[in-house]
C-alpha cells in the first residue's frame, strides 16, 4: 500500500512521524511518499524537497516565496497522480497542503484524502470548514469536541488524541536538576520572534513584582534555537536572571520541577497541563490584529486548557490586559496555592486521551478504516 504524506512544520513532522510509525506496525507492507522533516525521514520517507520549505507564514514571509510555493504545489500534485496512492495524507499546513489536495480531487475525485488537525473553526472563520469538505473526505481531529463540526461540513472525522499525551516527562534524575532554593518560574514568552519581543519585556516587569515577594525566586526559560539570540538579548535586565536552556532534556526536567509558569498563548498550555503546573497565560499582538481576532472570536478564552476542561480557572491577560499590574497578582496567588487548576489539568488530559493507545496508533486505525 502507497500513501502520499505532506508536512510543512516540526508539528506536523512529529505528527507524520508517530502516524507512520503507527501504520507500520498494523501494515508492515506500507511504503510512504512526499514530504516531511527529519522525524518522518526516520520512519523511512524520502522527502521530494526540504521540508522547510514549506515552513513560512504571514504576508510579508509568504510574497518573496510565492512562486516558488506554487511550484511545490504543482510539484506535489503531479507527484500524487503519478503514484496513485491509496489515500493523499496532509498534515496541518492548510495553506499549502488545501491547495495540493484541490487540485489532486480536480483530476481524481475519487482519491482518498486526509487532514491530519482539524481546522480551528470553534475559535473563528467558522467557514473554513465547509471549504475545506471541498477536497478533504477525511479528518484526523486532536480535540475531542471537533469531529461533529467537521461531520457537519461533510467529513468525516475522528478523535484520535493529542500528541502531547505521548510525550515523555521528565525522569526523577532530569527534574532534580533543578530542585533548589525558592520557588521555581517558568517563564515561556513563545517561539516566534514577534511574540518573545512583545511579551519578553512584560514578564521582566512581573518578575520584578515577584521578586519583591519572593528574593529567593528562580526562573527558568525554555527556548528555541530560532529565537535564543533574541530572548538572550530581551532578558538580559530581567530582575531575576534566567536560565535559559534550549535541550529538551531540560525542558522536560524544568517542566516537572516548575512551581508556577508565565507562558504565551498556544499548545505551552497543554504541556504545562500534562505536568501538573498551574500557569498563568499571556499575549500580544498589534491592536489592528487584536481588533480582527476578536471581531471574528466564537470564544471567550484562548487556553487550551480552559477549553477542553469547560473551565476558566486558567487566567488570560490578553491584549491591553497584558500588563505586569494585572498579571503579577494572578502569578502570585498561584504561588501561594495553585491547587484550584489541579481538576482542570485532569480533565484535559484525560479528555485529550491520557492512558488510552498513543495517538499516532489512533490515527493510524482511523485512516485504515477509511481506506
Amino acid at each position: 500500500m502507497n500513501l502520499f504524506l505532506i508536512a510543512g512544520e516540526p508539528s506536523g513532522d512529529r505528527l507524520g512521524a508517530a502516524l507512520m510509525a503507527g501504520l507500520r506496525g498494523l501494515v508492515p507492507q506500507v511504503a510512504f511518499h512526499g514530504v516531511g522533516g527529519p522525524l518522518m525521514a526516520a520512519q523511512g520517507l524520502t522527502s521530494r524537497f526540504p521540508m522547510e520549505e514549506l515552513s513560512v507564514m504571514g504576508i510579508a514571509e509568504v510574497l518573496p516565496k510565492y512562486f516558488a510555493l506554487k511550484r511545490r504545489i504543482a510539484e506535489c500534485a503531479a507527484a500524487v497522480l503519478d503514484l496513485q496512492p491509496a489515500a493523499l495524507i496532509t498534515i496541518d499546513s492548510p495553506d499549502f497542503c488545501l491547495r495540493v489536495a484541490r487540485i489532486v480531487k480536480a483530476a481524481r475525485p475519487g482519491l482518498r484524502t486526509i487532514h491530519y488537525v482539524a481546522p480551528s473553526v470553534w475559535a473563528w472563520r467558522p467557514g473554513r470548514a465547509a471549504k475545506m469538505a471541498q477536497v478533504i473526505d477525511h479528518v484526523l481531529a486532536l480535540l475531542p469536541f471537533e469531529p461533529p463540526l467537521m461531520q457537519a461540513a461533510g467529513m468525516s472525522c475522528d478523535f484520535v488524541g493529542h500528541p502531547v499525551v505521548a510525550e515523555a516527562l521528565a525522569t526523577p534524575a532530569e527534574r532534580a536538576a533543578f530542585d533548589g532554593d525558592g520557588p521555581l518560574i517558568l517563564a515561556l514568552p513563545g517561539s516566534r520572534r514577534g511574540e518573545v519581543a512583545r511579551l519578553a519585556p512584560v514578564i521582566g516587569q512581573v518578575l520584578d513584582r515577584v521578586r519583591g515577594v519572593h528574593p529567593a525566586a528562580r526562573v527558568v526559560l525554555p527556548t528555541v534555537r530560532g529565537v535564543a539570540g533574541l530572548v538572550r538579548d530581551l532578558t538580559a535586565d530581567w530582575p531575576i536572571a534566567p536560565q535559559i536552556v534550549e535541550d529538551p532534556t531540560d525542558k522536560r526536567g524544568a517542566f516537572a520541577a516548575a512551581d508556577v509558569a508565565l507562558a504565551a498563548s498556544g499548545t505551552v498550555s497543554l504541556e504545562l497541563a500534562a505536568n501538573r503546573v498551574p500557569m498563568v497565560i499571556a499575549y500580544d499582538m498589534h491592536p489592528v490584529t487584536l481588533w480582527l481576532m476578536r471581531r471574528a472570536a466564537l470564544i471567550d478564552t484562548v487556553t487550551l486548557v480552559n477549553l477542553v476542561s469547560e473551565t476558566r480557572v486558567v487566567p488570560e491577560f490578553i491584549g491591553e490586559r497584558c500588563r505586569a499590574d494585572l498579571i503579577a497578582p494572578a502569578l502570585l496567588a498561584l504561588l501561594e496555592d495553585g491547587s484550584v487548576q489541579e481538576p482542570a489539568m485532569w480533565t484535559t488530559m484525560e479528555r485529550l486521551g491520557w492512558g488510552d493507545e498513543p495517538p499516532g496508533v489512533r490515527a493510524a486505525r482511523s485512516v485504515l478504516s477509511v481506506l
